[in-house]
């Protein structure tokens, strides 16, 4: 998996964990559920990084 790829996937998981927290504590549905989006986004993001990398070995 590409660094930089990989750590953009972390760096939106861990942003979107941090914000469907956030909107869990102070009850704003919208804020929780624009962060499991990030969750999701930065999960596909990795799925696809390595699945990339499972063709690259062979």
């Amino acid at each position: 998996m590409s660094g930089e790829e990989k750590m953009r996937a972390k760096k939106e998981q861990a942003m979107g964990k941090a914000k469907e927290a956030t909107g869990r504590a102070v009850g704003n549905e919208r804020l929780t559920t624009k962060g499991r989006a990030e969750q999701v986004k930065g999960e596909a993001r990795e799925a696809k990084e390595k699945i990339k990398d499972v063709f690259k070995k062979k």
